[in-house]
C-alpha cells in the first residue's frame, strides 16, 4: 500500500489529470501530481520532499489560487520569501530542490494541457553559497532607536515604531509571530521579569516558547496600547505596514541597507551570542529546531567574526 504523503482531501476533487485546467485550485492538483511522480518512478523521499515544497507554495500564495494565475514573478517572490521573509533558514541545497519542484510541477501542468504557459520555465537556478545576512552595528542600533523615538503621528510622538523596533531586536521573533501576538501573550506576573509567550509551528505542531522582556519595553507597550487601542491582536495593521515602519526607521537613521524583520532577527541572534548566552538558549529563543540551528549557528559565527573585524578597523 502506498505511503503517499498527501494534502487533505477535498470534496469534488478532480479524479484524473484530464479534469485539470487553468481554473483548477492549486490544492486539487497536488494529489494527482504525487501519483504522477510515483508513476514516473520517483522515490518516496522525493515525493515527500516535493509535496513539502508545494505546501510552502500554498502557504505563501494560498491553496485556493487557480493554477493558471501563477506567474514567473509570483514564483520568484515565493523563492525570495523562502530565503528572506519566512524566518527559517533556507540552505542552498533546499533552495535548489525547491526550484526543481516548481519546474517539475508546472512543466507537468503545462504538458497535460492544464495551463497554457509554464511560469516556472524562466525561473533561474542559482549556485554558490548563500550570502550572509546584513546586521546592524552597535552604532546603527542606537541610531535606529533614536530615529524611532522621534517619529510622530500628527502632533504626537508615535509610540509604535519604537515599540516594534525594540520588540523584534530584543526577542528575535518572526514577522508572522509578531502579527499573531495578543495583549494576553505578555505575562506580567513578575514585574521585574515580564515574559512574552510566542506560539510557533514546528512539524505541524504548535508549540509555545517564552522570552523575557525588558520591563522598560512593557511600559512603552502600555503607552502604545493607549495610543492605538487595538482590539484582538497587538498590531492592528497589515504586515506590509509594519515593514514600511521599519523601512522608515532605517531611512531616518541613515542606515544604508533596508531595515527589516529579518535583519533585526539576525542582529538579535548575534548580540545574544556575543553577550555570552548559551547557544541552546538562543536556539530556543529563535524557535529553531536542532537541525535548522546547525546552519544558523555557522552563519552567526561568521557574522560575529565579520563584525569584530569591522570594529577593529573603525
Amino acid at each position: 500500500m502506498s505511503e503517499i504523503r498527501q494534502l487533505p482531501l477535498f470534496q469534488n476533487q478532480p479524479a484524473s489529470p484530464e479534469d485539470l485546467n487553468r481554473y483548477t485550485a492549486f490544492k486539487y492538483t497536488v494529489p494527482l501530481f504525487q501519483k504522477h511522480l510515483i508513476k514516473e518512478g520517483k522515490s518516496q523521499h522525493t515525493v515527500n520532499a516535493f509535496t513539502s515544497d508545494l505546501q510552502l507554495l500554498a502557504e505563501h500564495s494560498g491553496d485556493d489560487l487557480a493554477v493558471g494565475k501563477y506567474t514567473t514573478n509570483m514564483l520568484n517572490e515565493f523563492l525570495d520569501w523562502l530565503e528572506h521573509g519566512r524566518g527559517v533558514p533556507c540552505s542552498r541545497k533546499s533552495y535548489a530542490r525547491r526550484v526543481t519542484t516548481l519546474k517539475v510541477f508546472f512543466k507537468w501542468l503545462h504538458q497535460i494541457g492544464a495551463i497554457p504557459h509554464d511560469p516556472a520555465k524562466p525561473v533561474l537556478q542559482r549556485s554558490g553559497p548563500a550570502p550572509l545576512a546584513v546586521i546592524l552595528s552597535s552604532d546603527e542600533i542606537r541610531q535606529a532607536l533614536l530615529a524611532a523615538r522621534e517619529m510622530r503621528r500628527g502632533d504626537e510622538i508615535d509610540t509604535r515604531p519604537e515599540m516594534l523596533y525594540r520588540l523584534i531586536l530584543d526577542t528575535g521573533i518572526k514577522k508572522s509571530e509578531a502579527l499573531a501576538l495578543k495583549p494576553t501573550d505578555i505575562d506580567r506576573s513578575n514585574p521585574r521579569h515580564p515574559m512574552l509567550a510566542v506560539r510557533h509551528k514546528a512539524r505541524n505542531i504548535y508549540k509555545e516558547r517564552r522570552i523575557e522582556l525588558d520591563p522598560d519595553w512593557v511600559r512603552l507597550f502600555d503607552h502604545y496600547m493607549s495610543q492605538y487601542m487595538p482590539h484582538e491582536t497587538i498590531f492592528n495593521c497589515t504586515a506590509r505596514n509594519l515593514e514600511y515602519i521599519l523601512t522608515d526607521v532605517g531611512e531616518i537613521a541613515g542606515i544604508p541597507t533596508k531595515l527589516s524583520f529579518e535583519m533585526l532577527r539576525w542582529t538579535c541572534a548575534v548580540r545574544d551570542i556575543r553577550a555570552g548566552l548559551d547557544e541552546d538558549f538562543v536556539r530556543d529563543k529563535l524557535g529553531l529546531s536542532p537541525v535548522s540551528w546547525q546552519e544558523t549557528r555557522s552563519k552567526i559565527r561568521k557574522l560575529i567574526d565579520l563584525q569584530a573585524a569591522q570594529e577593529v578597523h573603525v
